[in-house]
This record gives C-alpha cells, structure tokens and sequence, in this order.
C-alpha cells in the first residue's frame, strides 16, 4: 500500500529539488511580470483540497485585469499577457504550487484543485476525487486535460483516488513531462482555459 505519508515525504523533497534546480528560471519570470502585470506576480484562488479543506491555489499570473467600460473583465483571449501565453503552454504558471506542496495542500500528483464554486455539483461519486490530496498533474491531465468533459475528468480522478500507488504517481509523472515537451492538450481550440463545470457536462 502506497502510504499517504510517503507520499507526502517524496512530495517534499522533490518540490524543494525542483526549487533549487529553477530559481534562475523563477527570478527571470518573476522580473518579467512585474514589468507585464505591474508587479502582480501571483493569481490566487480558494480551491478545494483533501477531504474538501478550502486553501488558496498559488500560479504566476498569466492574464491582465482588463476591464471593459462596465468593469467586467475581458474575455480571457484579450488579457493575456505574452509571457502568459509562454507560460501556460508550458506549464511553468503552474510552479508557485510547489509552495502549495511544501505546506501541506497539495501533491505532485493528483486530481486537480478546482474553485468552490463546483463543489455543490458534484455527484457523491465525483466526490471522491477529495479523498487526496490535489496534486499539480494527474491521471486526468495526461489522459485529455481540457479537450474531454468534465464527467471524464472526475471518472479519471475517482480512478486515480482508487488506485494510488508509487508505480502510478511515476508512469503520470514521465507522461506530464512528455505531454509539456510535447505541448499538448494545453487548450481546445483558441479558448484559454476550461470551460466552466455546470453540473451536467
């Protein structure tokens, strides 16, 4: 049986290896959105996590605040930032989650931590995607990401929770890195990002 607890040991160790090994990278993207977003270097959100404990998601930001003459934000497509695009298509918005590692929120591997605005939604079987602890890739991510529905995603993820072990964490960990390299399933189409869980798609 694969321990949560080692689980959580290899987690830490190796986001603090993945720290050291990028902090040349993590200061020239920091510098870069202070000069894009004005100093803005994180997006933060409420997220569900283990066993449905609410904590707040780090990534880099990757979009302006752009509003309209309303003050409604503009669609995502025109907030985008250069640098956005970059780091979304290779995942490296995604590394401020180490931080959410390290004190306990997360893992590397995982079902994703989504709002909680979704969390009424959910059918008890979706549900059991909370019985981990959400992780920065998963089962999900390397077997569609955002071109399948969300129902397959949580199938995939209830899967994952029913199935944890040290050989699985490894084959999605070799996956995600091929699937980065490869660029792919980043967005369907031209639309950035997933398009909203409402319950029934």
């Amino acid at each position: 049986m694969y321990k949560l607890f080692l689980k959580r040991i290899i987690d830490v160790i190796i986001s603090l290896l993945i720290v050291i090994l990028t902090l040349p990278l993590l200061i020239i993207i920091s510098i870069l959105l202070v000069y894009y977003n004005k100093g803005n270097l994180f997006f933060r959100q409420k997220r569900v996590g283990l066993r449905e404990k609410l904590f707040t998601l780090y990534k880099f930001k990757t979009m302006t605040d752009e509003v309209d003459e309303n003050g409604v934000l503009l669609p995502n497509e025109l907030r985008i930032t250069p640098i956005g695009s970059f780091m979304r298509n290779t995942s490296i918005d995604e590394l401020p989650q180490l931080i959410n590692i390290l004190i306990g929120d997360m893992s590397l591997i995982g079902p994703r931590p989504l709002p909680v605005r979704y969390l009424d939604l959910y059918t008890d079987e979706q549900k059991k995607r909370h019985n981990v602890r959400p992780g920065i890739t998963g089962w999900a991510q390397v077997n569609g990401r955002n071109s399948i529905s969300w129902k397959e995603k949580f199938a995939l993820d209830v899967w994952y929770s029913e199935h944890i072990s040290f050989l699985l964490d490894i084959k999605i960990l070799f996956m995600t890195i091929y699937k980065v390299l490869k660029i792919s399933d980043i967005n369907s189409g031209s639309k950035i990002g997933a398009e909203r869980f409402n319950g029934y798609n």
